[in-house]
């Protein structure tokens, strides 16, 4: 029988038991931050060679020289025509989807003059250069190229570095076909801390950048969380969760292979589903039960149900969306008759899927926003991945001389009321009559 929590909120130690099926230790141990701090000195220290001694080490394949790691622009071309024509289609569509979705991000630059003619603004300017991580371990990810890439491009990042590791020396032709689609500039058959090393820092041949996006495992995330300084991140990811809100109505098979799509990632995803219809969490784990045995990641999915999953039974739907504020889920289902009504009261949540044809997977692939999204409960204070992510802004100051005399009685006696004497006079000379 698959193992799965049943939780309600009538019970007395709900909360506590929420909190605890929740908790995530997304920093690693001692020993991994080690390794890791070990992995960065030497890359910095030693640079390509150490990459080469890396990627001998851990992907199993040993470089004649260090250009080798780089993976030429014509291999992308060749992966791009060698996938079969359906898969190119199929990552042609999603990226075009991505693109313009991603176009409705963009920040532009303004300004305004006050009446004396001082100018106050902001300058939107995209990164010189961004490092796109892409995992290579148990699976291939051209999705998450694309979701990386297409962003970043759209927003006008000069030169986009793509890094991803290549067990045995061995290529994954969807991953190189996606970064051809979605414009990557230039790409390295390198993985691991000693990649993020190399982006964060630079060696001979991989260039430093000036920020690093996308996902990897524990070491890959240590890495990100040490270099970030040096450089920006798009954020330190926990595993994928789900969270499903259903009024009972949905067919519970649906709401089954959803929990399963996200547990089958890895044995530490999360998937919950809450509930107001106790006879409903009854038929989804019937559904469970049932569907699992045909599931090719079967013992993955039991494991992560087992480990992290939950049938949750609500009062009332008020009592589900208040879970789910709480919980504040990577995704979000919305399995309701019309969710267009809830999402105003929705305060957490890194992507909403609204309705009963709305599966998840779907923002996975090609529907359009992005799916590099905040986990851990982080949504409470972090956003997707978006073009913003791969743009600055520079604030605009130009004081007219009136404006100028203006902002200086201010500004002096602020200045002096800290102490700083320089700043107050520097103020001043700007606000005195010209000779």
């Amino acid at each position: 029988m698959t193992e799965i929590r049943c939780l309600s909120t009538q019970q007395t130690d709900f909360q506590a038991r929420l909190d605890e099926l929740l908790a995530w230790e997304s920093v690693s141990d001692e020993r991994v931050q080690q390794t890791v701090a070990e992995i960065i000195r030497e890359v910095r220290t030693r640079g390509d060679a150490a990459l080469l001694d890396y990627t001998a080490r851990f992907d199993r394949w040993t470089p004649r020289a260090a250009a080798e790691l780089e993976i030429p622009r014509a291999r992308l071309a060749e992966a791009a025509e060698r996938i079969p024509a359906v898969q190119r289609e199929a990552l042609e569509a999603a990226a075009a989807r991505i693109r313009a979705y991603a176009e409705r991000q963009k920040i532009e630059g303004w300004s305004y003059r006050e009446t004396d003619g001082t100018l106050l603004g902001q300058q939107v300017s995209p990164l010189d250069r961004a490092g796109l991580y892409v995992p290579g371990g148990k699976a291939a990810y051209p999705s998450s190229v694309l979701m990386n890439a297409v962003p970043a491009k759209v927003a006008g990042v000069g030169e986009l570095i793509m890094v991803v590791p290549t067990p045995d020396g061995e290529f994954n032709d969807l991953v190189l076909a996606a970064a051809r689609i979605a414009g990557v500039d230039r790409a390295f058959a390198i993985g691991g801390a000693q990649a993020v090393a190399a982006l964060a820092y630079g060696t001979e041949t991989v260039p430093g950048v000036d920020k690093i996006v996308g996902p990897g495992n524990i070491y890959v995330a240590t890495a990100k969380r040490a270099v970030f300084g040096q450089v920006g991140i798009d954020m330190v990811a926990g595993p994928s969760e789900i969270l499903i809100l259903c009024d009972g109505q949905s067919d519970p098979d649906w709401i089954a292979m959803d929990l399963f799509s996200q547990a089958e990632h890895d044995e530490d995803a999360q998937s919950i589903l809450v509930s107001w219809d106790a006879d409903f969490l009854d038929r989804v784990a019937e559904s469970i039960e049932r569907l699992l045995p045909s599931m090719e990641r079967a013992p993955i999915i039991a494991s992560a149900l087992a480990a992290r999953g939950a049938l949750i039974a609500a009062a009332d739907c008020d009592e589900a969306i208040a879970i789910a504020n709480h919980i504040a889920p990577e995704h979000l289902e919305l399995s309701v008759a019309d969710p267009e009504a809830l999402i105003g009261r929705i305060r957490h949540a890194g992507a909403i899927f609204m309705g009963r044809h709305t599966a998840e997977a779907l923002g996975d692939y090609c529907a359009g926003p992005n799916h590099v999204l905040p986990t851990s409960r982080t949504a409470r204070f972090s956003s997707p991945l978006g073009v913003y992510d791969f743009q600055k802004r520079s604030s605009l100051i130009m004081a007219s001389p009136q404006g100028a005399a203006r902002l200086a009685a201010t500004a002096s006696v602020l200045a002096r009321g800290e102490g700083l004497t320089a700043h107050a006079r520097s103020a001043e000379y700007r606000g005195e009559p010209e000779a």
